[in-house]
């Protein structure tokens, strides 16, 4: 069977750091912090009191208010998202074949809010259970992709990812592989999440996953530094419209990247922590290298995974070292997570995102946030500290790692 290439020819971006993809790379190559103090419920009590919640978001400015009601936040995020991403593709939806359209989609979670709300109205009442009939359909993970595909009438492949914080990299990987088969001409992929929410937070706090730096949100989240204490905990969405090579070509589609290819594996070691060698996450890069036929030289720049946590930066560095030698010197390596927060389910997503922005100008956003160096983590390597840097970006990495052991990478390079 034919191997298709694919290619991305649209994009979307809803963050804590702008609310369209121009806002967002704005945000980025700029270095603002998304974090700040929880607005969408009282923190007062709890160890972790700021986030990074979405700004100047209005959903009734991009669908009515009933229609909103009918939706979890996770999944209005996807709507919004994917109308920037089907508006930038430019296609013609009274004339593409829609059966041949799809839409998988990234969620580490769904409904946390709608789930969490319910149960306490319920826990408030008498015991009598008045639910709302929409509880289900709003808190499901996989409404988000069936909600996409019944508003733009995408009849193709259609269903969820969840690997917790490689979800929406998985949605990616899913949907360049039923392009590459031939299942598909035209995937919409990505992710969304929005679990800054009472249930959200609290659990996160009870694993002491959070950074509780409450005096200064602005600089928690602080990846590959000495003095981090745990990731930023954010919300948004973010589109990938990912077509077939020929296909784009001959409706003369705008192509940002090729999709070069896309790299599994599993940690098989813990429910929360990385392995401490990194096995996984090098087997998952090594994977990814292979299927998009790269070798490690070829490679410019990694969006890292580089969550902000004591044991993950360590364990993603010294992987990075191991597969790539000393090639590794030569790469930028970020986390654009200082900025963002953890975006959880939607991380891989405005990560791959950011990414093929990078290629397309140029420019390597910073890690923010660096104070003081680790000494369990190479100076030598260049995490692209503090300030964006110019640099002509031909393949980029972009990697995620999720709770359970998920690891997931993507391979993008501009179109040869």
């Amino acid at each position: 069977m034919e191997i298709r290439r694919v290619v991305v020819t649209g994009l979307g971006a809803l963050t804590p750091i702008g609310n369209n993809i121009e806002q967002y790379w704005n945000g980025l190559v700029n270095g603002v912090s998304g974090a700040a103090p929880i607005t969408h419920f009282d923190a007062t009590k709890f160890k972790t009191r700021f986030a990074c919640e979405l700004k100047n978001f209005e959903v009734t400015d991009f669908m009515n208010r009933k229609e909103a009601r009918k939706m979890d936040r996770f999944t209005q995020y996807a709507m919004v998202a994917t109308d920037e991403a089907i508006n930038d593709s430019q296609l013609d939806l009274e004339k593409i074949n829609k059966d041949r359209i799809g839409v998988i989609w990234g969620a580490g979670i769904g409904g946390l809010e709608t789930f969490q709300n319910e149960v306490l109205n319920f826990s408030a009442g008498d015991g009598t259970p008045r639910f709302n009939p929409f509880f289900i359909p709003k808190m499901i993970a996989d409404i988000a992709p069936g909600q996409i595909s019944i508003k733009y009438g995408f009849r193709g492949p259609n269903f969820a990812t969840v690997s917790a914080c490689a979800s929406s990299s998985n949605s990616i990987i899913d949907a360049l592989n039923y392009i590459r088969l031939g299942y598909a001409d035209i995937m919409v992929s990505g992710g969304s999440e929005a679990t800054v929410t009472i249930a959200g937070m609290g659990g996160f706090n009870a694993l002491q996953a959070l950074s509780t730096r409450n005096d200064d949100p602005t600089t928690a989240s602080r990846p590959f530094d000495k003095d981090r204490d745990g990731f930023v905990s954010g919300e948004g969405a973010g589109t990938l419209i990912l077509e077939e090579y020929e296909h784009a070509k001959a409706r003369g589609a705008k192509i940002y990247a090729e999709v070069a290819g896309g790299g599994l594996s599993a940690d098989a070691y813990h429910i929360t922590a990385p392995h401490p060698e990194g096995l996984g996450a090098k087997l998952v890069m090594k994977n990814c290298l292979k299927d998009a036929g790269l070798k490690p030289e070829d490679v410019d720049a990694i969006n890292m995974h580089g969550t902000s946590t004591p044991l993950g930066d360590i364990a993603e560095s010294k992987a990075i070292l191991d597969v790539f030698g000393e090639h590794a010197y030569k790469l930028n390596l970020n986390s654009t997570k200082s900025m963002t927060g953890h975006l959880l389910g939607a991380a891989g997503a405005i990560e791959a995102i950011a990414s093929i922005l990078a290629m397309k100008y140029g420019i390597v956003p910073p890690t923010i946030n660096h104070f003081t160096d680790d000494d369990q983590i190479d100076s030598k390597l260049n995490f692209t500290f503090n300030k964006a840097q110019k640099r002509n970006v031909k393949v980029a990495m972009s990697n995620t790692f999720g709770f359970g052991g998920h690891n997931a990478c993507v391979l993008l390079k501009k179109l040869d």
